[in-house]
C-alpha cells in the first residue's frame, strides 16, 4: 500500500504534530505513533480512491469509505487494540483539521472502534516481589553488575517507576534524595518518595561500579560502560522468574503494578497513588491496581466519612 499525500495535506500533518507537542503536551513516542497510524490510513484511502489524498479529498471521506477501511483491517488480521489506536489517531487529526477547514467530520468521528478486552495487570504477591529482588542479585558473577541489577529492580518496585524512568536517572541524582523529581510521559513531572531500601541499593551499586559516573551521564551503566538498556533488565528478570517458577507476567513493568497494588492493599489513598504513578486519569490507576473487591470495600468503609 503506497501512501500518496498532497503537499498541502502533508503540511497539515506536520502542523498537527506540532500542535500535539506544544498544546497537548504529548510524548514524542505518541506523536510518532499517531503519525504512523494516520499515514497508514491515508495510504489505504489513496489506494481505495485511486488517487492522492489532499485536504479536500480527506474532507469528502464517507461512511462507506470508513467501513471499507475497517473491513481491510480485519482482513489484514490487525488486532482490535491496534485498530482502535489507529482510529483514535485518525479522529484526533480529523477534529483538528475540521476546526480549520470547516467540513462535516461525522463519517469519521461516528466510526466505532472494535471492542477488545484490556488485559488486566498481573502484579506479584509481596513475598514473590521480595524473592525476585533478592534472586536478581544472584544472576551475574560480576559483583558490581549484580549490585546494579538489584538496584534497578528495587527502584522499580520501591518507587513505582516505569523502566524508562529508572534508566533515565542521572548520576547527579545519586545518592538518591528523599524525594525524586521524575519526568514521565508527556514531560509531566511528579515527586516520588524514595524508600531507604532503594537508596541503599543504589548506593551499593555506585560504590561498586568501576566506571566514572559523570553527573550528566546515566546512573545505571551497561557492562561496557554505556547506558544500561531496557533489554538487559528484561533479560535478567526473565532468568530470575524462571528460576523462581514465577509466571511470564513477572516482568520489570509488573513491579510497577505491584508497587501500586501493595500500597492500595495497605490502605493507601487511590488519588495519592495516582500522583505517585504519574497517571493523568484516576480510572487508569484503578485499572492498574489489582485488589479484590472485598478488600476495596473494606478500605472504602474505613476511609469514607459515612463508613463508621
Amino acid at each position: 500500500m503506497t501512501t500518496q499525500i498532497s503537499p498541502g495535506l502533508r503540511d497539515m500533518l506536520a502542523a498537527w504534530a506540532d500542535h500535539m507537542r506544544a498544546l497537548d503536551d504529548a510524548a514524542e513516542a505518541t506523536v510518532t505513533g499517531y503519525g504512523a497510524d494516520l499515514r497508514h490510513f491515508l495510504g489505504f484511502m489513496a489506494d481505495h480512491h485511486g488517487g492522492p489524498m489532499g485536504v479536500s479529498a480527506f474532507a469528502r471521506i464517507t461512511t462507506p469509505d470508513m467501513r471499507a477501511f475497517m473491513a481491510s483491517e480485519r482482513r489484514r488480521g490487525t488486532g482490535g487494540r491496534s485498530v482502535a489506536r489507529r482510529l483514535s489517531a485518525v479522529k484526533s487529526f480529523t477534529r483538528w483539521l475540521c476546526e480549520r477547514e470547516g467540513f462535516d467530520p461525522t463519517a469519521i468521528l461516528a466510526t466505532r472502534a472494535p471492542r477488545f478486552r484490556k488485559p488486566l495487570p498481573r502484579p506479584l504477591p509481596q513475598a514473590a516481589a521480595r524473592d525476585l529482588i533478592e534472586a536478581v542479585g544472584l544472576q551475574h558473577p560480576t559483583p558490581w553488575i549484580a549490585a546494579r541489577d538489584v538496584a534497578v529492580v528495587t527502584v522499580l518496585y520501591g518507587c513505582g517507576l516505569r523502566i524508562s524512568e529508572a534508566l533515565s536517572l542521572t548520576a547527579a541524582q545519586s545518592p538518591l534524595p528523599d524525594m525524586l523529581r521524575i519526568v514521565g510521559k508527556g514531560s509531566k513531572e511528579r515527586l516520588v518518595p524514595v524508600l531507604p531500601a532503594a537508596r541503599d541499593a543504589v548506593a551499593r551499586y555506585v560504590a561498586a561500579c568501576p566506571y566514572a559516573l559523570a553527573p550528566v551521564g546515566p546512573l545505571f551503566r551497561g557492562a561496557r560502560g554505556g547506558p544500561l538498556s531496557q533489554h538487559a533488565v528484561s533479560q535478567v528478570v526473565a532468568r530470575t522468574r524462571m528460576q523462581l517458577g514465577l509466571p511470564a507476567t513477572a516482568t520489570p513493568h509488573a513491579l510497577r503494578h505491584s508497587f501500586a497494588t501493595h500500597l492500595l492493599e495497605a490502605g493507601g489513598d487511590l488519588r495519592a497513588i495516582q500522583e505517585l504513578l504519574g497517571h493523568a486519569s484516576l480510572s487508569t490507576t484503578q485499572a492498574y491496581t489489582s485488589v479484590d473487591a472485598v478488600h476495596l470495600m473494606d478500605v472504602y468503609a474505613k476511609a469514607h466519612p459515612h463508613g463508621a
